[in-house]
C-alpha cells in the first residue's frame, strides 16, 4: 500500500494516454456516471472541479437513472469490471442502443465493451479499486475533452502530477503526525461545499484502509444540522471523536468564519479538533494534494492500530454472500 500511494502522483499522467482516442459520434445532452465504492470517487472529483456544458449525473445503483436518454453519454465504471450495480447499467444502455463507453481493469465490463464494438478505457489492474483515483479521474477527464464536453485540462492535470510527486514525501511526514492524534478514535472529516467530495474520500480511507467507522459532512450544511449532535457528548461519555476540518482559507469569507466558529463550539462540547489548511494553489492541486494527505493519514492511521490496510475482507465476504 505505501508503494502504490507512492506511485499514484503518476496516475493523473497515465489516464490521460490511456483514453487519448476514446470518443464517440452524436449530439450529447448530458453525461451519466455509472460506478459504485471506489470507482465512482473519481467522478465526484470531475463534478467537484470541471465544469461541464451539459449536466453530469453520477449514478450509485442498478440499471440506470431517469435523466438516461438516446442523447445521453454512458460511461459505466468498474475497476474489476465485474461489479453488479455498474453491470446492469452497462447492459440496459447496451440494450437501449444509447451511447456508451467502459473504465476498467478487465472483466465482464471488458467482454461487454468488446462484445457489443464500445469503447473501452482499459486502466492497470493489481491494486485496490480506491487507490485507482488517478487513473480513473484523468481517464474521465480525458473523455469529457475528446467530446468537447469541457476544456481542455490536461495541462492542468500534468502539471498536477508533477507537483504532487514534489510534495509527496511532506504529505506523508505531515500525513503520520495527524495519524497519532486519530489512532484509538473515530474521525470526523467536514470540509466546505466546494471539498465535500474530499471529505467523502476522506472518510471512505478510514473505512477500507484505517479499518474504523468514519463520517463526513460539509459546511454551511453541518452547521443547520450535525454540529448539534455534539451537545450530548458529555452526557454520553463519548470521549473519542476526533473532528478533522479540511479548510480551505481561500473559501467564500463566511465560510472560513464558520470553520473558526464551529470549531470552537464543539471544542467545548467535548470533541477533539484539528484543522488542516490546503495547499495553496489552483483547485485541481488542491483537491488532489488534500487527498493525497488523506492517503497518509488512512495508511499510518492503519499502521497505529496495528491492521493491514490494503484488503477489504468484509466487502469479499459480503460480495460471496449476495452471490449466493
Amino acid at each position: 500500500m505505501k508503494q502504490v500511494i507512492i506511485d499514484s502522483t503518476g496516475q493523473l499522467k497515465k489516464g490521460l494516454d490511456l483514453a487519448k482516442h476514446v470518443k464517440v459520434a452524436g449530439d450529447i445532452k448530458n453525461v451519466i456516471i455509472c460506478g459504485i465504492g471506489g470507482s465512482a470517487l473519481p467522478a465526484d472529483i470531475v463534478y467537484a472541479t470541471a465544469k461541464l456544458n451539459v449536466p453530469l449525473y453520477i449514478h450509485r445503483n442498478y440499471n440506470l437513472p431517469a435523466a438516461a436518454h438516446e442523447n445521453s453519454l454512458v460511461i459505466c465504471i468498474s475497476y474489476s469490471g465485474n461489479t453488479e450495480e455498474t453491470l446492469s447499467a452497462l447492459k440496459e444502455a447496451i440494450a437501449k442502443k444509447y451511447k456508451a463507453i467502459g473504465i476498467s481493469a478487465g472483466g465482464k465490463v471488458e467482454e461487454l465493451c468488446n462484445a457489443n464494438n464500445l469503447p473501452l478505457v482499459k486502466i492497470p489492474s493489481g491494486i485496490q479499486p480506491r487507490c485507482a483515483t488517478g487513473y480513473i479521474f484523468s481517464a474521465l477527464a480525458q473523455i469529457l475533452i475528446n467530446q468537447g464536453l469541457i476544456e481542455d485540462i490536461s495541462g492542468q492535470i500534468v502539471e498536477t502530477s508533477n507537483q504532487l510527486a514534489a510534495i509527496n514525501p511532506l504529505l506523508e511526514k505531515a500525513g503520520k503526525k495527524l495519524a497519532k492524534k486519530i489512532a484509538g478514535n473515530i474521525p470526523i472529516v467536514y470540509s466546505s461545499d466546494n471539498f465535500k467530495a474530499a471529505a467523502m474520500i476522506w472518510k471512505i480511507k478510514f473505512n477500507e484502509n484505517a479499518k474504523i467507522p468514519a463520517f463526513y459532512n460539509y459546511f454551511p450544511e453541518l452547521n443547520h444540522n450535525e454540529m448539534v449532535g455534539y451537545t450530548g457528548l458529555k452526557k454520553l461519555g463519548a470521549k473519542n471523536f476526533q473532528v478533522i476540518i479540511l479548510q480551505d482559507l481561500a473559501e467564500h469569507e463566511r465560510i472560513v468564519k464558520r470553520i473558526t466558529l464551529t470549531a470552537t463550539i464543539i471544542k467545548k462540547a467535548g470533541a477533539k479538533v484539528e484543522i488542516i489548511n490546503m495547499q495553496e494553489g489552483p483547485h485541481l492541486f488542491k483537491m488532489f494534494s488534500i487527498l493525497l494527505l488523506g492517503d497518509w493519514v488512512s495508511y499510518h492511521t492503519a499502521l497505529a492500530n496495528n491492521v493491514d490496510p490494503t484488503p477489504v475482507k468484509m466487502v469479499e465476504e459480503f460480495k460471496g454472500l449476495m452471490a449466493k
